[in-house]
């Protein structure tokens, strides 16, 4: 009996995405566990939260970082420089209206640097069309492994946590650093690998482009 090629590959299609979604799920999992045990980090999510703001998450290095500390085995935390804030409020794009926020979030968390963006005017920085959400706005950010964000969920459920990541988050576990594909700056990726010292803060990652292999 002759098999249709057609559907040998859609069947392989089936299973590939099949197998993605698996390791997506295991991964989003595997965050929540990780930052459920995080008490300075679940203190962060609960000052967000109390906010109520539109499309409030934290984001880049906060949840990227802690998937980089547990995939070294690391027992304390790598301390975070900032935290950064986004939330998406076209009606009202004021950087004042920001650092009310920051003012707010400090006065719940003294100890955090919070820094505060407002994506419904960030396109504006990279002379892009206005961004629908908080989501599409991080898929320009420079890495792809810094492309997620997380808060906890608005209502209670059977999820504890809501979280936006654009490109997955498999590249994360997999300790990858690699140039965005949507948005690709390679100098920029390239001093930021340098300047924010990932590699000996974290020696087992790895780049994943050929373009800044003497770093």
């Amino acid at each position: 009996m002759m098999t249709n090629p057609k559907s040998k590959g859609s069947n392989e299609s089936a299973a590939s995405t099949a197998n993605m979604a698996s390791i997506e799920s295991k991964a989003r999992s595997a965050v929540s566990r990780v930052l459920t045990a995080d008490l300075y980090r679940m203190q962060c999510l609960t000052a967000l939260k109390a906010l109520n703001l539109p499309q409030g998450y934290l984001a880049a290095g906060f949840l990227r970082n802690a998937i980089w500390d547990e995939l070294h085995g690391y027992k304390k935390a790598t301390p975070l420089n900032d935290i950064d804030v986004i939330y998406f409020n076209p009606s009202d794009t004021s950087k004042d209206t920001e650092l009310n926020i920051e003012k707010a979030l400090t006065s719940q968390v003294p100890s955090a640097h919070w820094q505060v963006k407002n994506q419904a005017r960030m396109h504006l920085n990279h002379g892009h069309n206005a961004y629908r959400d908080c989501e599409e706005a991080i898929s320009y950010w420079v890495e792809k492994e810094t492309c997620v964000a997380i808060r906890l969920c608005p209502k209670e459920g059977s999820d504890k946590f809501d979280m936006l990541a654009p490109y997955g988050l498999s590249s994360n576990f997999a300790g990858r650093i690699s140039i965005n594909p949507r948005h690709p700056r390679d100098d920029v990726f390239t001093q930021r690998v340098k300047t924010k010292n990932w590699l000996v803060t974290w020696p087992q990652l790895t780049l994943g482009s050929a373009l800044v292999r003497s770093i």
